[in-house]
C-alpha cells in the first residue's frame, strides 16, 4: 500500500543472496574481488571500456560524480526541478565547494538542447558571472519523462560546442531503459555522456550505487574524492557484491520493467487525471483535498506534489519492482473510483 518512493522497497533476494555470499575474508576497500570486477562487469553492458566506483548514496553518486567535473568556481546547468536542486539539501555545492546550479526550465523536468543553449548563451564570458562547466541531466526525470538518444545527443552537441561535459542522474536509469527498450550505450557514451549514476538502491538494492566513468581522463580524481568525502567504505566488497548481483541476468531491467508495469496499471485508471505521460514508474494525478483523503483512509500511502487544496493539485505514486499486479490493483479500482 505504499506508492510514496521506491525506496521503501525490499532488496531482491538474489541482491541479499550476494551480500551473504560476500560475507568472507577478502581485501579491504576496493582491493577485493568483487569490486575488482565492476569495471569489467559495466564494460561488457555500456560496450565500451568504463571506470565504475560503488558509492552508498545516490546523492553521493551524483555530488561526487559533478565534483569531478565542474571546478569551485564554475557551475552546473540542471533543471529546476532536478534532483540535486530539489532534495540534496546543497550536496553537490558542498562537495562542488560552492560551485553553482545554474538553473533552466523544461517541460516534465527535461531539458533541451534548445534550453540548454538558451542558458548558457545568457551567460556573459566576464569575471562577474559563473562560467558554466557542465550540465546535468536525470534520466527519467523527476516527472517520470525519459530522454530519447537523440534528445540526449543534442544536448551533448551543445555542450560540446560550449565545451561543457554532460552528467547524467540515472537513479532511475534502469527504469528507463526498461521503458524505451534501447540499448545503455544509445543514450550515454554514444550519444555524448561522460558520467552516470547508475541507480541501484530504488531498483532492489540496499545501500549500493555506481558512478559510471565513460572517459578514463576523468576517472583519475574520483577515487581521491571518494576518499575525501568518506565514501571508501573498508567493507566494499558488500557494495560491489550488490551491484554484480542486480547485472546478473538482467536482473537490473526485470525489476525495472515490474515497476513500470505497475506505474502503467495505475495510469490506465487515472484517464484524464494523468498530469504526465507515464513512461517510467512515478504517476503524477490530479486529486482534491477530498479525494486524497479518501484514498489514505483506504490504506494508500503517496505524496502531495505541492500544495494539496480543496480545489485540487497534484499527488504522486511511485511502483517498485516488489509491487506485483495484486498489489497494484486495489489502488489502481481506488482511483477509477474516485
Amino acid at each position: 500500500m505504499k506508492f510514496f518512493s521506491d525506496n521503501a522497497a525490499a532488496v531482491h533476494p538474489h541482491v541479499m543472496d550476494a551480500l551473504v555470499a560476500a560475507n568472507q575474508l577478502d581485501s579491504p576497500y576496493d582491493g577485493d574481488a568483487l569490486s575488482q570486477a565492476l569495471d569489467d562487469r559495466f564494460s561488457q553492458l555500456f560496450g565500451t571500456r568504463v571506470r565504475a566506483l560503488w558509492v552508498a548514496t545516490g546523492t553521493a553518486a551524483n555530488a561526487l560524480a559533478l565534483s569531478a567535473l565542474c571546478p569551485p568556481h564554475k557551475g552546473v546547468i540542471c533543471h529546476n526541478m532536478a534532483h540535486i536542486e530539489q532534495d540534496e539539501c546543497g550536496a553537490p555545492g558542498f562537495f562542488m565547494h560552492g560551485a553553482k546550479l545554474i538553473l533552466a526550465d523544461g517541460e516534465g523536468a527535461k531539458l533541451t538542447a534548445d534550453e540548454v543553449r538558451r542558458v548558457a548563451g545568457n551567460i556573459r564570458d566576464d569575471v562577474h558571472q559563473v562560467q558554466p562547466a557542465c550540465v546535468s541531466i536525470t534520466n527519467a526525470s523527476e516527472y517520470g519523462l525519459v530522454y530519447t538518444p537523440k534528445e540526449v545527443a543534442a544536448i551533448a552537441e551543445v555542450c560540446k560546442a560550449k565545451g561543457l561535459k554532460l552528467h547524467m542522474d540515472g537513479a532511475r536509469f534502469a527504469n528507463a531503459i526498461a521503458s524505451t527498450g534501447v540499448h545503455p550505450a544509445d543514450v550515454t557514451w554514444r550519444a555524448g555522456v561522460d558520467m552516470l549514476s547508475f541507480g541501484c538502491v530504488k531498483n532492489g538494492g540496499m545501500n549500493a550505487e555506481a558512478i559510471i566513468v565513460f572517459d578514463n581522463c576523468l576517472a583519475r580524481e574520483l577515487p581521491y574524492l571518494r576518499k575525501r568525502a568518506g565514501q571508501l567504505q573498508s567493507k566494499g566488497r558488500f557494495l560491489a557484491a550488490q551491484l554484480l548481483a542486480m547485472l546478473e541476468d538482467d536482473l537490473w531491467l526485470s525489476n525495472a520493467a515490474a515497476a513500470n508495469a505497475g506505474a502503467q496499471a495505475i495510469a490506465q485508471a487515472a484517464g484524464d487525471r494523468l498530469l504526465y505521460p507515464v513512461e517510467a514508474n512515478e504517476v503524477f494525478v490530479k486529486l482534491t483535498a477530498g479525494e486524497a483523503a479518501s484514498l489514505r483512509a483506504q490504506g494508500f500511502e503517496f505524496y502531495d506534489w505541492g500544495e494539496m487544496t480543496p480545489e485540487g493539485g497534484e499527488a504522486r505514486f511511485v511502483t517498485a519492482w516488489d509491487q506485483d499486479a495484486g498489489v497494484v490493483a486495489p489502488l489502481a479500482a481506488a482511483i477509477a473510483a474516485l
